[in-house]
């Protein structure tokens, strides 16, 4: 038995229940019947008269099964219309991209300018600052017993150190055993970072995966309005998601999206898709497998589900949704509340983390494409410049008179070869003028040297050794020297741990409302077991990382120094911890087996009086061969009759 929405008359003896007069029968819009099957086969039905849709549908429900054909394609085409805008809005920047990539040189270009076959490297410039940065980053957000440590906020106990220590070996479990993508994810976005200025994560519980999942999301996939100033506050995002056909239609039987037609399709093509195809050395197949998806997560005013004041009134005050568009077909797929139940002023849900490279003048930042781009171009085009002069120097062209003819002239002539030439008369050199090529230039050969140098000072590629400069210098003049030539990445670390830090305390929320309340894990050694709330606001979960510190070579340079002024005053501080310092930044792994065992401080006898004291602080008290033990006794016990001692059991128990 099937109950469809409609308008259906009332079961007999219903308008008396309703006290309703006049007519023996009432019409009940059903607006989502709710059946229940009985044990006999039977079917009951709740029919509720004069109900809102928003009243008897699920909070979680899949609100665009309650909305009419009408209502959704009019809801698709005005956020079609709008990202649509939103896209040509950002195309000059979109462009500045693509032109960055172009001089990347992953690829060489096959150039008939100025001639067939000239030059056409490109400069590595762009490239290798945007490999170095991926390189070093990678290496300190994410080492090997994984990215995550804790602190406790506020005053620290017990259960809260258990809890902390729960936390960080479940979540770096999770992320380098059971996230399988999350470091290669991790590694496609900064070095997109580095390119584009902006990159994205996004965190979320993956149903067809049954965990949590944080993907990679570049920046040309996220769309916003031109005035949007962060993620928290824009009221419109889109992402553009490419999806497997096969996926989406599990998730169209689950009940997740409606169930419409979506066939798979190419993605559209762009500048962008083009360009990266280019250099990959790849082009679109004739077999398709995934689906375009626009995912917008948008303020709206939905019909029968208004926000109303507390006489039932409409305010007018839109709320946060997740809208799912099919490209390829315009529809709408679900329409999704994205706010907690419990919250009564309806906050938006994050699921994006914002990456930035350098802070721009709008909503993306800039990238090393933005800022040694222009850079990268002069020093590629000088380079091209200075191999050209070289090959016209060593292959010079230029003009013959018209009466000599010289065998195979279309040849080049090979090293040892002597070829017939035959001449009108006179000397040959007379009938031959080369053009006159000067070969490379050493003023543009400085020149390419210069922007080089300069493009590599930005991105600090030259940064500073262990072992450059004076070993004597002063510790002052040693770390000086270090931020100074570590200003710019230093800043775009501590923006990339602050992203980190907000992207760890999302997966700790989706965490918490995904894992069941006692949740088992593996770990080395054995197992353990973390409980939901463990993921609550008395841990603090930052990346393992230090802010302050962006590079191995940084980090060596600043434990050599404190291992200098150790050395100077050995007698003011802990030799053992400076030399394990230094070894734990050299990377060396157990060090424990590289140092002796650090000394235990031997205790002193003590005279009756002082040990009295310790008693009243509960310090350890301790008897040593050679005492006047008969003088000490009798000492403790004069003051254990003392009204002093006699008011703490303890000191008593001590003596």
């Amino acid at each position: 038995m099937a109950i469809e929405k409609g308008l259906y008359a009332a079961p007999e003896g219903i308008d008396d229940e309703l006290e309703m007069e006049g007519e023996s029968t009432l019409e009940i819009e059903i607006v989502d019947p709710e059946m229940v099957t009985m044990s006999d086969g039977s079917v009951e039905i709740t029919l509720i008269p004069d109900a809102n849709i928003s009243d008897v549908m699920s909070f979680d429900a899949n609100l665009a099964e309650a909305l009419d054909d009408g209502q959704l394609n009019e809801l698709a085409d005005d956020l079609v219309d709008m990202v649509e805008a939103d896209i040509d809005s950002r195309k000059d920047w979109a462009d500045t991209f693509v032109k960055g990539l172009d001089v990347l040189g992953f690829k060489y270009e096959e150039r008939t300018e100025p001639w067939e076959g000239a030059c056409g490297v490109y400069s590595t410039v762009l490239a290798e600052a945007a490999i170095r940065f991926q390189a070093e980053t990678m290496s300190e957000t994410f080492p090997a017993a994984g990215p995550v440590r804790v602190k406790i906020v506020g005053e620290e106990n017990k259960d809260k150190e258990e809890a902390a220590n729960r936390v960080k070996a479940d979540m770096n479990y999770e992320l380098t055993e059971r996230m399988v993508e999350y470091r290669p994810e991790h590694e496609r976005l900064l070095y997109s970072l580095g390119l584009a200025g902006s990159a994205f994560k996004k965190v979320y519980f993956d149903g067809t995966l049954d965990r949590v999942v944080s993907k990679f999301v570049p920046a040309e996939h996220l769309v916003v309005p031109y005035d949007a100033a962060d993620m928290e506050t824009t009221p419109f995002a889109a992402q553009i998601v490419r999806m497997q056909w096969n996926n989406l239609r599990k998730m169209q039987l689950d009940g997740f999206y409606r169930d419409i037609p979506v066939h798979p399709s190419q993605a559209p093509a762009t500048d962008t898709t083009d360009t990266v195809d280019n250099i990959d050395g790849m082009r679109p197949s004739n077999i398709d497998y995934d689906v375009t998806l626009l995912e917008f997560h948008v303020d709206l005013e939905l019909p029968g589900f208004e926000d109303m004041d507390e006489e039932g009134e409409p305010t007018g005050i839109m709320v946060p949704y997740i809208v799912t568009v099919a490209e390829d077909v315009g529809q709408i797929l679900s329409i999704r509340r994205n706010y907690s139940e419990d919250d009564e002023n309806r906050r938006k849900i994050q699921y994006f983390v914002h990456y930035k490279f350098l802070p721009g003048f709008g909503f993306y930042g800039l990238g090393l494409i933005h800022t040694i781009g222009g850079l990268s171009r002069t020093a590629t085009a000088a380079l091209r410049q200075l191999i050209d002069a070289g090959t016209l120097s060593n292959l010079p062209a230029g003009f013959k008179a018209r009466g000599l003819r010289i065998r195979e002239d279309a040849e080049p002539l090979q090293p040892g070869e002597f070829r017939d030439v035959d001449s009108p008369g006179g000397a040959i050199r007379d009938s031959l003028m080369p053009l006159p090529f000067k070969g490379p230039d050493a003023t543009l050969f400085q020149l390419l040297g210069f922007v080089v140098q300069a493009g590599q000072r930005f991105a600090t590629i030259t940064d500073m050794k262990v072992g450059d400069g004076n070993q004597q210098a002063a510790v002052g003049t040693t770390v000086a020297m270090l931020e100074q030539g570590a200003r710019v990445m230093s800043a775009v670390h501590k923006r990339l741990h602050y992203a980190m830090k907000n992207e760890f305390k999302l997966l700790a929320r989706v965490m918490s409302e995904s894992l069941p309340q006692r949740y088992p894990f593996s770990v080395a050694g054995g197992d353990q077991e973390v409980m939901a709330k463990d993921f609550d606001d008395r841990i603090d979960i930052v990346p393992v990382s230090d802010p302050n510190i962006f590079s191995q070579a940084q980090r060596i340079a600043l434990a050599q120094t404190q291992m200098q002024l150790a050395m100077q005053a050995p007698e003011l501080h802990d030799m053992y911890e400076a030399y394990r310092r230094m070894y734990q930044a050299l990377g060396v792994r157990d060090v424990d087996k590289i140092l002796k065992p650090k000394p235990a401080q031997e205790a002193q006898p003590k005279d009756p009086a002082t040990e009295n004291i310790d008693a009243l602080d509960q310090v350890e008290l301790r008897a040593f061969a050679g005492q006047d033990h008969e003088a000490h006794v009798m000492a403790h016990l004069v003051f254990g009759s003392s009204p002093i001692a006699a008011q703490q059991p303890a000191v008593a128990v001590a003596l």
